[in-house]
């Protein structure tokens, strides 16, 4: 990859090409379109000529190169997937290796949902890479922005309108939101009652309202819309909290059964001036953070 060419730089340069031709109403993308025409054009001896589902046991999507005598690639998504905005983004996350990982990696990826939601594995770098570059290329930061200023409170309607607007998963649009919003909020998503991973805003982050999920579990609040998922109506739920139930200061919490319902996506949203001041300037970090510079973070 030209050292120009970042995720960012590619997901520009087909925003660019995708403005100039759909003046209004563009979204969401069709990235199985777009990816086919795109590389036809741009790299003709090396095009991307399949996008199809097929049965991918334990992995969400595949980069693969094609049959020997034949040229180009072809991205393949799980079709047991049932969340259209997971599909979208898997597909748009494999383009990102098309463009940014092919010539290193000529044997092609195979990539889980963690591979696409979070950067611990192995390749964390390439992963994250793809998924700047399907984040940046699906919600366009200038679109997105006048979909949530960066002042306003969210609900779960307008996250909601943001997900079906750019046809990716509630995760995907949440982490986009979290990336430059003012607002002080953490995103923590859970299973079978422990945090699988959460992430702060920057605000949120700074007066030390945040999760250490590296290297041990962490329980869940059993207050918590997570825990009493009894209370949820037909899926989702928000609550507010006193102090002392998710945090010292009290809460506002969204949650929502996810994916199949295979875990829980809980916004906690936090008043704009902390009642504290963490003085801890280096707090340990998740694995998102150790393997991602601060100046990348915001990328989402």
């Amino acid at each position: 990859m030209s050292a120009a060419f970042t995720p960012e730089r590619w997901a520009f340069e087909i925003t660019r090409l995708l403005n100039e031709v759909f003046k209004e109403d563009r979204f969401p993308i069709d990235i199985p379109m777009i990816a086919k025409d795109y590389s036809a054009k741009r790299f003709p001896d090396d095009p991307i000529v399949s996008v199809a589902g097929d049965n991918l046991p334990n992995f969400d999507g595949a980069l693969f190169r094609a049959p020997e005598g034949r040229k180009g690639w072809g991205i393949i998504y799980n079709s047991a997937i049932r969340s259209t905005g997971r599909i979208n983004f898997t597909l748009a996350h494999e383009f990102g290796h098309y463009l940014l990982h092919r010539l290193a990696h000529p044997e092609g990826f195979h990539c889980g949902q963690q591979d696409v939601v979070r950067w611990d594995s192995a390749l964390g770098q390439i992963e994250h890479q793809a998924n700047v570059f399907a984040a940046n290329l699906l919600m366009p930061l200038d679109d997105f922005r006048r979909q949530i200023d960066a002042k306003a409170t969210v609900d779960l309607d307008t996250i909601s309108h943001c997900a079906d607007r750019y046809r990716v998963s509630l995760i995907a649009t949440v982490l986009r939101w979290l990336g430059y919003t003012s607002k002080r909020a953490v995103l923590v998503v859970s299973r079978d009652g422990f945090i699988l991973w959460a992430r702060s805003s920057d605000p949120a982050l700074k007066t030390g309202a945040f999760f250490r999920t590296a290297g041990r579990p962490i329980e869940i609040p059993s207050a918590s819309l997570a825990v009493r998922q009894d209370l949820l109506s037909e899926g989702s739920g928000c609550v507010d909290h006193d102090g002392g139930v998710w945090f010292a200061e009290p809460v506002r919490e969204m949650t929502i059964l996810a994916e199949q319902y295979d875990f829980a996506l809980s916004l906690l949203l936090l008043g704009d001036s902390a009642p504290f001041v963490s003085f801890e300037s280096d707090p340990e970090s998740d694995t998102y953070e150790r393997m991602v510079p601060q100046e990348r973070r915001r990328e989402w």
